[in-house]
C-alpha cells in the first residue's frame, strides 16, 4: 500500500513539473490551467433565519433545507406542494440578513433572552398572530434597523444563529460535487434605499466563524464594511469579498459619485471598492438591473422586467435623475469617467445574477418559480396578491405578485467546483448573469482574432492564448488596429433557442462625454438588418393558453468574431455580451395555465430571457 501511494505521489509530482516546464503532450489538456466548465449557482438566498423571510411565511425551512434543495432534493414548501429543481445547482450561498440574524426562530422557540424584553414579547405575539400583524412586525423591524435602534439586538442569539449557519455550510459542502459557501447579507438601507451587499467567504467555519457578521447596526457606511473585511483577512488569514445588489431600488445611491458623507469619490475610495467588490448582481427577483429605457432609449431591449416604482419600502418614489446611479450599464460608464479623473475605476464590476428569494428555494425558472417570499409560492392568487402595510408617515407599501421576476442565476467559469476555485473566478470576474436559463457563453477580446477563429474546435485555447476572457483587460492597442472580440453562445440544453448575440459598448469619448451603443453580432434565421440597421424580430411561438412554445425559430448556437468599427485608441471603453433567447412563456402564463385562470392585466405573457457577461475593459496607454 505504501509503495502504491508513493508512486502516485511521484507520478503526480512529475506530471505537475512537466506541465510547469511547458512540455508538450499528446493529451490536449495537459498543462492548461484555464477553466473548461461553467458552474451554476445562487449567491443570494434567504431562509427562515432572516427576519423578513420568517415574517412573510417562511417558518420552517432553515439553511439545511436550502442546501438540500439546491443539491436536487425534494422539499415540501409552505403551500403544501413538493418543490424540486429540474437540475441541481453546482453552488449556493445562504445569505441571511446580519441584522437580527435568527431572531424569528428564536422568538418562536420562546428564547428567554428575547422574551424578557417588552419589544420581544410584542413581536412574538404579532408573529404568532400571522397575517397583517406579522407583516406589521416586519416593518417595525425594518424601521428599527433603519434607525439603528437595536431594540432586540443580542450577541448570544446572533452567535447561536451564525454557528448554525456556518456549520450547515460545512456539512453540505462537498468539493468537486457541490459548493456551499458561507455568507450573509449586510442590509443597510438609509431611508429605505437599498445599499445591500452579500458577503462571501472562501473559508470554512473555522475561519468564518471567528467573527460575527458585520451588520448595519455596526455601520451603514460601505467603507466601514470594507474595513471589517480587511480586519477579517488580517485576523484569520482567510479570504472574503462583497457583492452589491442590483441598484434599481437604491434610489440613486448604489453607484453614486459621492460617498455616504456626501463627499466626492477619492482615489482611495475607488481602490478600496474595487478591491472588495469585483462583481455586481445585475438581475434578480426585484427586477432586472442591466439598463433602463430612459437611460438607453435607442436600445429596443432595454425595457425588460423594469422595476422602478420606488425604494425598498415605498417611502420615496423614483425620479428620473436617480436612474444613472442605479443600473449596471450606466455604472460601468460612470466608472470610466471616474477612472479618467481619479486614475482608478470604482465600478469595475463583473456581472452575476442571483435570486434574493426568501423562501429557502433557489428556483427561478419560469415554469418552476417559487416567488420571493413564502406568501408568493405557487397559488391561484399569488399574481394578484397585494400584501400591504401603512407606515408611520401614512404611506402604504404594496407589491403585486406579478411584478416579481423569475430571476436569476450566476454562471462562473472555474477550474473546478470548489470554494477556492469559484471564489478565484469571481475575483477575476470570469462570470456572467442569466435570468434563469443555463445558456453557455464564452467571450474573449484581443487584437488579432481571425474572422473564422471562433469556428475552430480549439477556439477556447486561442481565446486564452491570444486575448483575455470576460472580466479581463485590454491595453496597448497596436497602431491603427481596433480590438476584436470572439463570442460563442449555446442555448440551455433543456431550454429555448437563441434569437441573437449582441455586444454592448460603453466609452468615454475625447470630449469627456459618456457614450453607449449596442451591436448585433450574430443572429438566427437568416434575417437581414433594415435600412436603420435594426434586425427584424425573431418571431414568437408562445401559445399562452397552453403555456407552450416551440424551437421552430431561433438557433441552438450562435458565434461571431466582431471588430469595433467605432474604436478610438485614446478612449476608455468596456464591452460586454448580451444573449437573447426567443420568446418563451413568463411565469404568470404558466400560473394561468396550471391554475386554469384568466387575468385581464398588462403583465406580458411572454418574455425574452437573457444573459449578460462580465465586461472586457480597454484602457489606453498612459500618456508620456
Amino acid at each position: 500500500m505504501k509503495k502504491t501511494t508513493l508512486s502516485v505521489i511521484i507520478s503526480a509530482t512529475l506530471l505537475s513539473s512537466a506541465a510547469q516546464a511547458g512540455e508538450t503532450s499528446y493529451s490536449p489538456m495537459a498543462g492548461k490551467d484555464y477553466p473548461q466548465q461553467v458552474f451554476w449557482g445562487d449567491t443570494h438566498l434567504h431562509t427562515s433565519y432572516s427576519f423578513d423571510a420568517a415574517m412573510m411565511g417562511n417558518k420552517g425551512l432553515p439553511p439545511e433545507d436550502a442546501y438540500r434543495f439546491a443539491r436536487g432534493e425534494e422539499i415540501r414548501a409552505h403551500n403544501g406542494m413538493i418543490a424540486k429543481l429540474n437540475r441541481p445547482l453546482d453552488f449556493l450561498m445562504v445569505s441571511d440578513h446580519a441584522e437580527y440574524l435568527g431572531l424569528v426562530p428564536m422568538l418562536g422557540a420562546g428564547n428567554d433572552l428575547l422574551l424578557s424584553e417588552p419589544v420581544g414579547q410584542r413581536w412574538a405575539e404579532m408573529l404568532k398572530a400571522g397575517g397583517q400583524e406579522s407583516l406589521k412586525a416586519m416593518f417595525e423591524i425594518h424601521h428599527d434597523i433603519n434607525n439603528n435602534h437595536k431594540s432586540l439586538a443580542n450577541a448570544e442569539v446572533e452567535r447561536s444563529a451564525w454557528d448554525a449557519i456556518t456549520a450547515a455550510a460545512d456539512r453540505y459542502n462537498e468539493p468537486g460535487k457541490f459548493t456551499a459557501f458561507i455568507g450573509y447579507e449586510w442590509t443597510t438601507m438609509p431611508g429605505g434605499n437599498n445599499l445591500h451587499r452579500v458577503v462571501m467567504f472562501a473559508d470554512d467555519a473555522s475561519k468564518a466563524g471567528q467573527m460575527l457578521p458585520f451588520s448595519s447596526f455596526d455601520s451603514e457606511d460601505p467603507e466601514e464594511l470594507w474595513k471589517f473585511l480587511q480586519t477579517y483577512e488580517d485576523k484569520t488569514g482567510g479570504r472574503v469579498l462583497a457583492i452589491p445588489h442590483n441598484g434599481n431600488v437604491s434610489n440613486g445611491l448604489m453607484f453614486a459619485l459621492t460617498d455616504r458623507k456626501g463627499q466626492p469619490l477619492t482615489r482611495q475610495y475607488a481602490e478600496t471598492r474595487s478591491r472588495w467588490e469585483p462583481v455586481m448582481e445585475v438581475t434578480q427577483i426585484k427586477g432586472d438591473g442591466e439598463t433602463h429605457p430612459k437611460l438607453s432609449p435607442d436600445d429596443e431591449f432595454a425595457d425588460f422586467e423594469t422595476w422602478d416604482k420606488g425604494n425598498l419600502i415605498g417611502l420615496e418614489l423614483k425620479t428620473d435623475d436617480m436612474l444613472p446611479y442605479e443600473y449596471a450599464r450606466s455604472a460601468l460608464k460612470l466608472g470610466l469617467q471616474q477612472e479618467a479623473e481619479l486614475g482608478v475605476n470604482p465600478f469595475k464590476l463583473g456581472m452575476i445574477g442571483s435570486s434574493d428569494a426568501h423562501t429557502s428555494l433557489s428556483a427561478v425558472e419560469e415554469n418552476n418559480f417559487w416567488g420571493k417570499f413564502s406568501v408568493y409560492e405557487p397559488s391561484a392568487e399569488r399574481a394578484a396578491h397585494v400584501p400591504y402595510v401603512k407606515g408611520e408617515n401614512g404611506k402604504v407599501f404594496s407589491l403585486r405578485g406579478e411584478e416579481m421576476s423569475a430571476s436569476g442565476y450566476a454562471a462562473v467559469w472555474a477550474t473546478e467546483n470548489t470554494r477556492d476555485a469559484l471564489f478565484d473566478a469571481i475575483k477575476r470576474r470570469e462570470t456572467y448573469a442569466t435570468t434563469g436559463p443555463r445558456m453557455t457563453v464564452r467571450f474573449f477580446g484581443g487584437w488579432d482574432f481571425a474572422t473564422d477563429e471562433v469556428s475552430y474546435p480549439d477556439y477556447v485555447d486561442r481565446g486564452y492564448a491570444k486575448g483575455v476572457p470576460m472580466g479581463g483587460d485590454l491595453t496597448q492597442a497596436p497602431a491603427d488596429q481596433a480590438p476584436t472580440f470572439m463570442v460563442a453562445a449555446s442555448r440551455d440544453p433543456e431550454g429555448a433557442n437563441l434569437d441573437r448575440v449582441q455586444i454592448v459598448k460603453g466609452w468615454h469619448d475625447g470630449d469627456g462625454n459618456l457614450q453607449e451603443k449596442v451591436y448585433d453580432v450574430a443572429w438566427s434565421d437568416n434575417r437581414q438588418p433594415n435600412d436603420a440597421g435594426k434586425l427584424p424580430t425573431v418571431g414568437n411561438t408562445v401559445n399562452v393558453d397552453d403555456a407552450t412554445w416551440s424551437n421552430s425559430i431561433g438557433s441552438a448556437e450562435l458565434t461571431g468574431v466582431w471588430t469595433d468599427p467605432d474604436f478610438g485608441p485614446s478612449e476608455r471603453a468596456f464591452y460586454y455580451v448580451r444573449v437573447l433567447q426567443i420568446p418563451t412563456p413568463r411565469w404568470t402564463a404558466y400560473d394561468e395555465h396550471y391554475f386554469d385562470q384568466q387575468r385581464d392585466n398588462d403583465t406580458p405573457d411572454s418574455i425574452q430571457e437573457r444573459a449578460y457577461t462580465s465586461p472586457i475593459w480597454y484602457t489606453p496607454a498612459l500618456e508620456g
